[in-house]
């Protein structure tokens, strides 16, 4: 009988670890393509757009464009879930907290993910670390509006009339620490107008109360203004970007008014909780992207004043940081804090 010679232990060794690895190899090949096939079958089923402030207000108007025109290209519904409250806070943690599968997008605005959390005392997100940024939908020129039995026009007229007010002008924004509402502060701050802030959940709340009188002035978008100006319901004192808005070219800006250098604008963007895939977010962004660069779009996001963005996650999140860090001193100077 022939008895077998049992391969040295080396040699055994490395047969069992070179077979260990092969299987390791395999198994996260195996592993890795499951990853891409789901991520590749992306979108399966709706998705929730979380808009985090009440309906008629620039966010709550371009995120609804952007659903419907992103419902067409991914071939499942974005639906667009509002939940207003504490300056936009409240729908953005839900999105902080939700699962990073991509089922749930957070329409980002500046007031809430780059003020806020320097006024408030407890934020509840932070806006580096909770979020994986999709891409920038636009950039929203303010607007300062006036109910027409206001006896003032003009900018001038404004901070004058202002100032013979005992308790201020008042003037209603889409909530405390809002780009409206730091924009309201910088005017008084650069001016001496004597103004008196009213906080709303949401530049559509605002805007019926100045429609019916109750209110003054309401700083806002010109997304939530321009049908009212337009038609004459509401008086556009002027606009605080750097040119004037195409869609109201005849309303002068702050600088025109005498007001240099006030140049200050709001922004949108589409947002993921953090660990998104990458994948995921590549898509979402190409796809947005894709949506930005249609004429029509541009051209009703333009209506709306709101000039598109269309660019990567890495530049939209660079612009994030860059506003956290700017409004900081702004917010401490003004002395805001968030309710």
């Amino acid at each position: 009988m022939i008895k077998k010679t049992p391969p040295p232990r080396r040699e055994w060794l490395r047969t069992t670890l070179n077979a260990a690895v092969m299987a390791a190899a395999f198994g996260g090949l195996a592993l890795s393509a499951s990853t891409a096939a789901a991520q590749a079958a992306y979108p399966a089923k709706p998705i929730r757009l979380v808009v985090p402030f009440a309906t008629g207000g620039v966010t709550d108007t371009s995120g609804r464009l952007i659903a419907e025109q992103l419902s067409k290209r991914l071939g499942q519904q974005v639906i667009v879930d509002n939940k207003p409250g504490a300056s936009g806070s409240i729908g953005t943690q839900m999105v902080a907290a939700a699962a990073p599968d991509g089922y749930t997008l957070l329409l980002g605005f500046d007031g809430t993910l780059v003020i806020y959390p320097h006024s408030a005392p407890k934020v509840g997100f932070d806006t580096v670390k909770d979020f994986a940024p999709i891409g920038k939908i636009g950039d929203a020129i303010l607007i300062l509006v006036s109910h027409p039995g206001v006896p003032a026009k003009s900018l001038q007229q404004v901070i004058a009339l202002s100032k013979t007010q005992p308790g201020g002008l008042s003037y209603g924004s889409s909530g405390t620490g809002g780009t409206p509402h730091i924009a309201g502060e910088l005017l008084k701050q650069r001016t001496g107008a004597n103004l008196t802030h009213i906080p709303y959940k949401g530049g559509g709340q605002a805007m019926i109360d100045l429609l019916g009188g109750n209110i003054p002035l309401v700083y806002t978008a010109v997304a939530g203004a321009i049908s009212h100006v337009k038609s004459g319901k509401l008086h556009a004192v002027a606009v605080s970007s750097a040119q004037r808005a195409p869609s109201l070219p005849d309303v002068p800006t702050f600088i025109e008014s005498g007001v240099a250098d006030f140049d200050i604008n709001s922004w949108v963007g589409l947002l993921a909780p953090a660990k998104t895939p990458q994948a995921i977010v590549d898509k979402l962004n190409t796809e947005l992207n894709a949506v930005l660069n249609d004429p029509a779009v541009r051209e009703r996001l333009n209506t709306l004043g709101i000039t598109a963005s269309p660019g990567g996650p890495e530049r939209f999140g660079r612009d994030m940081a860059r506003d956290l860090s700017r409004y900081a001193a702004v917010v401490k100077a003004a002395g805001i804090k968030a309710e």
